[in-house]
């Protein structure tokens, strides 16, 4: 296991040191044994882009928090729908949205650009936010299921008892207690939105308005004789905030999915 670690971490290792190197011996040193420090990486990386790279930070992070809060929200009351609620063609209804999982996004981006330019709302981070509030994401909905799946009923039977409805029920009783799959869809949403790439692109045009994997993605694109040195300093501030925010979730992570399905 340690040797596997080693093998794993040497990518992340090897950036961070290149990020200290002159570009001159990034690709011509593989060890990760320094001999300068190019400080001056990081300063460059900074503005290099002509934008602050804190605004692309920010624009990231209005993006996930807006993702992270949507998710939470729709997904948890659609899991709820799922696993406590029955209605007509529910099991067929389950079944369709088992199977968005399969569909890759390249199948679904072109007619959701297509609805958006309609819209008018192209160009801005609506397009990227709006779809968390309607439960897309498959993946988190039925996670949440599994989960609600292993609550007891008799919590719900004695509420109903006392008065309560389904909305004091999800609220009061289901949703204090779901803590460990709401902090494992709030950690991926974070991860994934934080290094999405693709929908990014589409939907982002203006450069004051790039997410952080785009505009790490411009350092290639903005200069002829590309600034590796500054891309590699700016890709390790890319990551920091998702070592923080796993190294503090990851309890809630492990938690999440080991209880996830059990009765």
């Amino acid at each position: 296991m340690i040797a596997v670690v080693i093998v794993s971490l040497y990518p992340i290792l090897w950036m961070v040191v290149s990020s200290l190197r002159p570009d001159g011996q990034i690709f011509g040193n593989p060890s990760l044994w320094l001999t300068t420090f190019e400080w001056e990486n990081y300063a460059y990386g900074w503005t290099a882009l002509g934008t602050p790279f804190g605004q692309y930070l920010i624009n990231s992070g209005i993006v996930v928090l807006g993702s992270i809060i949507g998710n939470l929200i729709t997904c948890s009351l659609a899991a709820y729908a799922f696993a406590r609620l029955r209605f007509r063609l529910q099991r067929t209804a389950f079944v369709y949205m088992l199977i968005t999982l399969m569909l890759p996004i390249h199948v679904v981006i072109v007619p959701q650009y297509i609805l958006w330019a309609q819209l008018g709302l192209t160009d801005s981070f609506w397009p990227l936010i709006v779809p968390k509030f309607l439960a897309t994401d498959a993946f988190f909905v039925f996670l949440m299921v599994q989960f609600m799946r292993g609550l007891p009923r008799e919590l719900d039977e004695a509420a109903r008892i006392d008065g309560a409805g389904h909305g004091r029920i999800f609220f009061q009783i289901i949703l204090p207690l779901m803590t460990p799959a709401l902090a494992t869809t709030a950690i991926f949403t974070f991860i994934w939105v934080w290094n999405d790439f693709f929908s990014q692109l589409i939907f982002l045009t203006s450069p004051e308005k790039y997410t952080v994997p785009i505009a790490l993605r411009s350092f290639v694109d903005a200069q002829s004789s590309t600034s590796f040195g500054a891309m590699f300093a700016m890709s390790v501030v890319a990551i920091i905030p998702l070592i923080l925010i796993f190294a503090f979730g990851q309890r809630f992570l492990v938690k999440g999915i080991a209880t996830t399905g059990l009765k």
